[in-house]
């Protein structure tokens, strides 16, 4: 498990980069903060399109940054999210769309990775990913 000192920087990460949030539509935004097993950490805010499709998650930003860059095993993620203009701890948690869930299916091990839901810096949970996606499809499956 995660030290506090380590969570509570991985929900800072999340909120400073919240901040760059591309939200014209929804105006919802989100950060996330992707710590690898290598001790490197990876941010990521939403960016939305007007095609509604092309629009890319925080979380999916953060992992698809950490991989591009050769990363490839993940310890935890830090996710914080809320309507534009309302300060931490005004919104409720913020949990992960079913396509980031997926993507952490394939570059995390389910029985191990952190999710770090956030309301604000002292109210946060932890959830693993097995609990978030329960019999989930990953490259496990494949092998089997």
């Amino acid at each position: 498990m995660l030290s506090n000192e380590k969570i509570f920087e991985l929900i800072r990460l999340a909120y400073e980069v919240q901040k760059c949030a591309y939200t014209p539509y929804s105006h919802w935004q989100v950060g996330a903060a992707l710590l690898s097993k290598s001790g490197n950490v990876f941010t990521g805010c939403n960016i939305e399109n007007a095609a509604y499709t092309p629009t890319n998650c925080a979380e999916r930003t953060a992992f698809f940054k950490a991989i591009s860059e050769g990363e490839r095993l993940f310890e935890a993620i830090a996710i914080v999210g809320n309507a534009q203009g309302e300060r931490p701890g005004e919104g409720d948690y913020c949990t992960p769309c079913g396509v980031c869930r997926q993507v952490m299916m394939e570059f995390c091990d389910p029985d191990t990775f952190q999710i770090i839901l956030a309301k604000d810096y002292e109210k946060y949970q932890i959830v693993m990913l097995k609990d978030l996606m329960p019999m989930g499809f990953g490259p496990a499956t494949l092998r089997k």
